[in-house]
């Protein structure tokens, strides 16, 4: 039996290449980086006892840098177990939950169908490029050249035009014995029960090609050249052959551009034809474009399948500025680990033809660099809408943001933009709290004024406000909750430098070591750049000098020289390239052990404190007084993981040092 493209591209989509492989072989811990879906293995298609065959979920592809042998689902099905072509498909087909299609002449004529259907598309587009050259094409010609645009980028792009006649490509199909019905089909022509005679859809129009993940013609978007034509941009209707909300300009070319910079290029999405065009000229391959519209769900995906955290970049005005943030609307509900956007806004008045037509591509590669995660994207979109002098107001925009960030479907994600959002919130407000001068924070921690319990209005303040307000401070102080700073915390220091001294000890905790969550953004970057470092060789060539090689090539030699001066300034030898491997890794555990304690008494503490606030406007005296107990325990565990926290530098005997800790007692 055939089987139609867009069936098998469809079980394709549904199922992680890694699934059909990962039944096979087991997947190499040190090598393989999950969250990218990126994996690797020894090769089942030959013996060897280091892993060099690769596959990668957003490809959908594997390869051998052994022997050689590369394919999608369907050929390991058929190569490595011997299943014929229709058996791989319906295994597949079975993996995605999807039904086998059944054997209908109706469809396979439909499919026939629309196989011509692209055909009559093919010769459209050489017709709109041969009347481009044309004398009807010359005002084109001049417009596209005013705009920056080569002859080659007009090739590659197979850009064309439209003459301004109601027949002209009409009468061009027939003449080559395409029927009406088939220039009807593909939407080439305005037609319907009213319409008499029917007529070219475009006319004194250029015309852009709209191609398929095939990379076939499927429809085309014209832009009038006339000032007073009704819409600057006309798109093909729906056919059987075009879907808009499926599908984006420039997708395949795109895709090849990010598959050619091993893996780890982006994509950017832009608003416009001109946009990807202009930018591809520059040097910038990678970008797409929604087709006239607000980016949809469909789009969205199409992009997640090329990268798993896409630039969108809108214009710097209010319209895109509204267009921005839309998207993030849309974005917001189906991020997961891994999988997120980023956004990027041109300066006003700017798109990316203008950035790139007269420097080059590095004002705009300076707007990329500057790209926002979404979470920053959703809060300034928030703090930009008013004043929050008042509680109500700052009640207002707590509830909002809880509101907003409640869509979010996958759980864990969703807890960390909870936190996100709060310890956002708490940095936002403290300062103008803080910036009211110190008498009036003592009057109204004390009660000011000399009225007992009264705040600097003299209403009463709420029972155990005073200690919430000392217990933050000093958890503040003991270095449970931190601002933004820029040397990371010692704890922090002290795991990411004792790994980097000694590599082997990823060799048997890899998994934990790379899930290791850092507050310093310094240290979340130079711990992406080892694990892609430490990936990327075989196990016996992971020693120190080529990691710290590696990194210092990523420009982290200066933070990897103050991380060393920080550990030895406190004396924590453990973490050093002297210690012994087995002090090494007891420091190591101890240090991740106390890392993810404190970590986990600063979560209770900001829930603690939410509680209370919920609580203090409820008026809740009994409940107030319970919470304030409890985040008095948490304040004193904070202490207590201070105290043995200390104990760290005592380790060592097998390196040759004696136990302070011991010496003191």
């Amino acid at each position: 039996m055939r089987f139609s493209n867009s069936f098998l591209d469809e079980i394709r989509d549904r199922v992680p290449i890694s699934d059909v492989i990962g039944r096979r072989v087991s997947w190499d811990k040190r090598k393989t980086n999950v969250s990218r879906a990126d994996y690797w293995a020894c090769c089942p298609f030959h013996g060897e006892k280091s892993p060099s065959f690769h596959c990668e979920d957003r490809k959908g592809r594997y390869h051998c840098f052994g022997c050689g042998v590369t394919g999608d689902h369907f050929r390991f099905l058929t190569e490595l177990e011997g299943l014929s072509f229709p058996e791989a498909v319906q295994t597949i087909a079975d993996m995605a939950g999807v039904a086998m299609p059944v054997a209908d002449p109706a469809m396979e004529k439909r499919e026939k169908e629309r196989t011509t259907l692209l055909d009559v598309m093919e010769l459209a587009t050489q017709f709109f490029q041969d009347q481009l050259q044309t004398a009807n094409g010359a005002r084109a010609r001049a417009y596209l050249r005013d705009r920056g645009l080569t002859g080659r980028t007009i090739e590659t792009f197979r850009l064309g035009f439209a003459p301004d006649s109601r027949n002209a490509l009409k009468e061009h199909l027939a003449g080559k014995g395409v029927p009406k019905e088939q220039i009807e089909a593909c939407g080439l022509v305005v037609h319907g029960a009213e319409i008499p005679v029917s007529y070219d859809r475009f006319r004194d129009r250029i015309m852009f090609p709209i191609l398929s993940s095939r990379e076939k013609v499927i429809a085309f978007g014209g832009r009038a050249m006339s000032p007073d034509a009704p819409a600057k941009y006309l798109n093909s209707n729906e056919t059987e052959l075009f879907h808009k909300g499926n599908v984006l300009y420039n997708f395949s070319r795109a895709r090849r551009a990010t598959q050619g910079a091993n893996g780890e290029g982006t994509i950017i999405a832009v608003e416009g034809y001109m946009d990807v065009i202009a930018l591809h000229q520059a040097g910038v391959e990678n970008a797409v474009a929604p087709l006239g519209t607000a980016l949809t769900e469909n789009q969205l995906e199409l992009l997640w399948k090329m990268t798993p955290q896409p630039v969108l970049c809108f214009d710097g005005d209010g319209a895109g500025i509204r267009a921005a943030n839309r998207a993030a609307d849309l974005a917001l509900p189906h991020i997961k680990p891994g999988r997120t956007v980023r956004f990027a806004l041109l300066p006003d008045g700017k798109d990316p033809d203008d950035l790139v037509r007269n420097d080059g591509r590095a004002p705009f590669d300076k707007v990329m660099s500057q790209a926002k995660p979404l979470a920053e994207m959703i809060w300034g979109r928030e703090i930009n809408t008013g004043s929050f002098e008042t509680p109500e107001a700052k009640a207002e925009l707590e509830a909002r943001l809880r509101q907003l960030v409640s869509v979010i479907a996958d759980e864990n994600v969703r807890r960390h933009y909870q936190q996100d959002m709060r310890d956002r919130l708490n940095g936002f407000f403290q300062p103008q709290f803080q910036n009211r001068g110190g008498g009036e924070r003592r009057s109204f921690e004390r009660g000011g004024g000399g009225g007992k319990g009264r705040g600097r209005g003299g209403l009463d303040e709420p029972r155990g406000a005073r200690l919430t307000g000392g217990i933050s401070d000093r958890l503040a102080r003991s270095g449970l909750v931190r601002g933004h700073i820029e040397v990371p915390a010692l704890r922090e220091s002290v795991l990411a430098l004792t790994v980097v001294n000694h590599p082997a000890l990823m060799l048997d905790e890899y998994d934990e070591i790379a899930s290791i969550d850092y507050d310093s953004r310094e240290l979340q970057r130079l711990w992406s750049g080892m694990l892609g470092a430490a990936a990327a060789v075989a196990s016996q060539h992971l020693t120190r000098e080529y990691l710290v090689e590696r990194l210092e090539e990523q420009g982290f030699a200066t933070l990897l020289q103050s991380l060393e001066q920080q550990i030895r300034n406190a004396r924590l030898w453990i973490a050093t390239e002297e210690a012994a491997m087995e002090d090494a890794r007891e420091g190591y555990r101890q240090a991740l052990a106390f890392h993810k304690r404190s970590k986990a008494l600063r979560w209770q503490k900001i829930e603690l404190e939410r509680e209370i606030a919920e609580a203090t406007e409820t008026g809740n005296g009994e409940v107030i007084e319970l919470l304030m107990r409890a985040l008095q325990e948490v304040h004193f565990e904070g202490l207590r993981l201070e105290n043995q926290e200390a104990i760290i530098d005592g380790f060592g005997v097998l390196s040759g040092r004696v136990k302070k800790v011991a010496a003191s007692h």
